[in-house]
């Protein structure tokens, strides 16, 4: 057998996605490169490692042994890489982050300068849904989750990172208000919500139950993007954060609507398990956090005061 790191590689990739054209997008190839590779490693053995049923790719009980073992040698190969620039005097290792889908508009502006000064980090960054978030940190398969609302059930530490506003918004045609409209009024309004699970959507659930407002549920849509695309189109309004919006709102396709008891503010925190042993990546993440926040919040987020009126 004469298979590569490589073939290694992109097939791990496809039995993580179950896609051969979400693995092409991670990797940064073709379709069809990604293809080619794994049929000349699926060439190397007698018994199938994948199949496709109807257009859904499965990978058999063998080519999930393999896989363990591919998954293997690929730590190994980034352990060596790690190790040869720890003895240069630098910090490797792996710094693995789940983040709840809005939260990708917060987490790479909190990742950017730490990963230019430390080469060797390898950055690890899910972006999911709150459900998924958590259940990812339970498990312990990340060092941080990114989070707008804090989980009851886990132990953890949190260091806040930035506010959270969340605004009910409509598209440009939207008519200048002299004054807030009130509670009530928001009942008669077609609204689009967030899928079950996200954070988005339970902050704007506990609003109307605190404040006993009945509302028209028009759509539910699986995705930040899609609600604001669905909101710039007229289909309806929402309550959305306004750290997603910064465009939207400089060019007016979308645009605050004044309502009494708006706007909703929450904290994106960073959290870890209480009970979690850091890596020395994991630290040295914190410590940055902790030392540069304050830098980063007026750099990259100093807009959101100017366009709430702050």
């Amino acid at each position: 057998m004469h298979y590569t790191l490589h073939q290694l590689q992109v097939f791990a990739k496809i039995v993580q996605l179950k896609s051969i054209t979400k693995a092409s997008v991670e990797l940064h190839m073709t379709q069809p490169a990604v293809s080619i590779q794994l049929k000349n490693f699926q060439d190397q053995f007698e018994i199938p490692l994948t199949e496709v049923v109807g257009r859904q790719l499965y990978v058999t009980d063998f080519g999930l042994e393999v896989y363990k073992m591919a998954q293997r040698v690929i730590n190994e190969v980034d352990a060596i890489n790690h190790r040869t620039l720890a003895y240069k005097g630098h910090l490797t290792g792996r710094l693995q982050i789940s983040v709840v889908s809005t939260g990708k508009y917060v987490m790479p502006y909190f990742l950017s300068a730490f990963l230019k000064k430390n080469e060797g980090v390898d950055l690890v960054m899910d972006v999911t849904n709150k459900m998924r978030v958590i259940n990812a940190l339970q498990n312990n398969e990340v060092d941080f989750a990114l989070v707008s609302v804090l989980p009851d059930a886990l132990k953890v530490n949190n260091e806040i990172l930035l506010e959270n506003e969340l605004c009910l918004v409509g598209n440009r045609d939207v008519k200048k208000l002299n004054k807030s409209i009130q509670k009530n009024d928001i009942k008669n309004m077609p609204l689009l919500f967030r899928e079950e699970g996200s954070g988005t959507r339970f902050v704007m659930e506990q609003y109307f139950k605190k404040h006993n407002v009945s509302v028209r549920k028009k759509m539910e849509l699986t995705s930040n993007e899609a609600v604001k695309q669905a909101v710039i189109a007229g289909l309806g309004y929402s309550v959305m954060p306004l750290i997603g919006l910064r465009n939207e709102l400089m060019n007016g396709d979308i645009k605050i609507i004044p309502a009494a008891g708006f706007p909703i503010k929450t904290k994106w925190h960073l959290i870890w398990l209480k009970e979690k042993k850091l890596s020395p990546v994991a630290e040295a993440y914190l410590d940055y956090i902790r030392n540069n926040k304050a830098k980063v919040q007026q750099d990259h987020f100093s807009w959101i005061n100017k366009i709430s009126g702050k």
